[in-house]
């Protein structure tokens, strides 16, 4: 299976720094914060690559760098073989860029409150001269809304169908990729397992392929084929769904999968994640997640493990076995 996304040495930095005045006057230098430190991954076609982590680890903005919505501060990114910021032919460019949608993690937010349902799922094709006919009806037929429902208005549906609409102006446009910023966070558990089988419905109709972004290891554990472990920026480990949930090799992974929520796990103990996530303006030296891990040696505080093959993974730690 080819790869239709690829990801290399990616970084983005945003800078945080006090007004100008305000530096001068305090004698402070700028600060800049690396949202995303040197991350490298692909996404295989009609696959469903996973991208988990505590909030403020880089998810969304990966997922926004890769759409467009964010230039990289370095790095390279390929969609189908094309990189956008190298390629000379705009052609290509824009034949690209309409294969990559985005379905965002506030379906109240995500839809114009001014439009008709119908505009806002034709808005990516009519927005680039073509004729929608039809396809509104058609769309919200196919993720189970009523194609009557062009005519109403976003406030006129609930928070599911709404996820629903957004998922069908994804559509619209025949993408190849889908990037799924926590789909279903806003959503109540009923409504999120009935988005979650329509995504996957979709994907084998349509072959998508789809980068799910979530903090939710068992949303995750039902959709992903592949998953990525983000932390403070970085990628520490990557690893298929099966391998990594039955052995997961960073001790990180192992925090997140013991922490999260079990059927079975009444009355047990488990201990508490040590420490909190370190200031990402002043990130520790070496291993991101030494300060927090239980095994760490003094080689994790000044050395950055790289990305290495461990089983049927990439794992970034000196002690994984």
């Amino acid at each position: 299976m080819s790869d239709l996304v690829e990801v290399k040495n990616l970084v983005r930095d945003f800078d945080v720094s006090a007004p100008w005045l305000n530096r001068v006057l305090e004698r402070k230098p700028k600060a800049i914060l690396q949202a995303v430190s040197n991350v490298s991954f692909n996404i295989a076609r009609n696959s469903v690559y996973a991208l988990v982590g505590e909030s403020g680890s880089g998810k969304s903005t990966i997922g926004k760098i890769i759409v467009g919505l964010l230039p990289p501060t370095a790095g390279t990114i390929k969609i189908d073989g094309i990189d956008p910021a190298h390629e000379p032919d705009k052609a290509k460019i824009a034949a690209m860029q309409v294969g990559i949608q985005m379905i965002f993690q506030d379906p109240y937010a995500s839809l114009n409150p001014r439009w008709k349902v119908g505009d806002i799922i034709a808005e990516p094709v009519t927005a680039r001269g073509g004729k929608a006919d039809g396809l509104a009806q058609k769309l919200l037929e196919q993720v189970g809304l009523s194609g009557a429902d062009v005519n109403k208005y976003p406030h006129e549906f609930s928070g599911g169908q709404r996820q629903r609409i957004c998922i069908a102006r994804a559509l619209a446009a025949e993408p190849k990729l889908i990037v799924c910023d926590e789909p279903t966070s806003a959503l109540d558990v009923s409504v999120q397992a009935q988005v979650l089988n329509l995504m996957s419905d979709l994907r084998e109709e349509f072959g998508l392929t789809y980068l799910f972004i979530s903090h939710d290891l068992t949303i995750v554990q039902h959709m992903a084929d592949t998953v990525g472990v983000l932390y403070l920026g970085r990628l520490i480990e990557e690893a298929p769904r099966e391998a990594l949930f039955a052995d997961p090799k960073h001790p990180y992974t192992k925090m997140l999968l013991e922490a999260a929520p079990k059927l079975d796990g009444f009355g047990r103990e488990v201990e508490p994640p040590k420490g909190e996530i370190p200031d990402p303006i002043h990130p520790p030296t070496g291993c991101a997640y030494h300060p927090r891990c239980p095994i760490a040696v003094d080689r994790c505080t000044k050395e950055r493990p790289e990305m290495e093959q461990k089983g049927k993974g990439r794992v970034a730690c000196f002690l994984a076995v």
